[in-house]
């Protein structure tokens, strides 16, 4: 198992996982070393995903941890992978901040995606042209080749949709996102008619918020929620000021799905949600 300079999220959440398994058997790092015969620095290394693990090894750790659900066994047995398998992202690898990539890798795992965003649209359903128009606006102002990398990047991770398994996506917009016009009328206008053809995909679902809804639960929030194998693998991600923010406890991850449900449940069914967005559309 030789250190690995760079791990990949996926790595680095089995890292996260192996050490919560640990925890719960009440085994300290030198304990587990016992185990398996070697050092503490070698758990300290896997539970920092500095060292690459085999399958075997990962079911080794789990039995030695007494993991008591083999289907998460399994689970965590698919995160090992390659050690370094190429993905289309890492052609922006030293380019754009780390989390841009990492967002990429979450959804191209996901088994399925929910998002909310009350300010801004769906990145997965954004025009080159809208997304343009809002990295244009980034405090302090980014540089045209920076703008252009993003612009890139942000249409190439919609290819979740266009693979031979799409991914299935549920999406909550709130109205005030759907009447911002970034770039313009023009660009509002195609922006909008481009997100309502997108919904009539049959594994895409948007629902949409309107001001007469009034006050809402996670009013002003903005959140990917990336689903794996199973919900313990699941994850959020953040928009914060300082870049891409991930959470994968366990407490966090099932707030978040009940705050999904409840602004789910404020919106506008499917068809009407669509009706809504053509409609603004019409009004640009």
């Amino acid at each position: 198992m030789a250190p690995r300079n760079a791990p990949t999220s996926r790595h680095r959440r089995l890292a996260t996982e192996l050490r919560r398994l640990r925890e719960q058997a009440g085994l300290s790092v030198q304990e587990a070393a016992s185990l398996l015969g070697a050092d503490r620095t070698m758990i300290s290394n896997i539970e920092a995903g500095r060292t690459g693990l085999s399958e075997e090894r990962v079911r080794q750790l789990a039995c030695h941890y007494k993991c008591p659900e083999p289907a998460l066994v399994d689970a965590l047995a698919g995160l090992t992978g390659p050690r370094r398998a190429s993905h289309w992202w890492d052609e922006y690898r030293g380019k754009l901040p780390d989390g841009h990539l990492e967002v990429s890798e979450v959804e191209h795992y996901a088994t399925r995606i929910r998002t909310a965003q009350t300010v801004h649209l769906p990145g997965l359903f954004q025009t080159e042209e809208h997304a343009r128009a809002i990295f244009e606006l980034t405090v302090p102002k980014l540089s045209r080749l920076d703008v252009e990398l993003r612009v890139a990047h942000r249409l190439r991770r919609q290819a979740i949709f266009t693979d031979e398994n799409p991914t299935p996506y549920v999406g909550v917009i709130h109205e005030a996102a759907l009447r911002l016009q970034f770039g313009g009328p023009d660009v509002a206008r195609k922006q909008l008619a481009h997100l309502a053809d997108a919904a009539d995909r049959d594994n895409v679902t948007l629902l949409v918020i309107p001001f007469s809804a009034g006050a809402f639960h996670g009013a002003g929030q903005s959140v990917l929620y990336a689903e794996g194998a199973l919900p313990q693998l699941d994850t959020v991600q953040l928009d914060t000021a300082l870049g891409a923010h991930f959470v994968d406890a366990p407490i966090p991850l099932a707030n978040y799905r009940s705050l999904l449900d409840l602004m789910e449940r404020s919106a506008l069914p499917p068809k009407e949600s669509q009706e809504l967005i053509r409609s603004i559309a019409r009004e640009c």
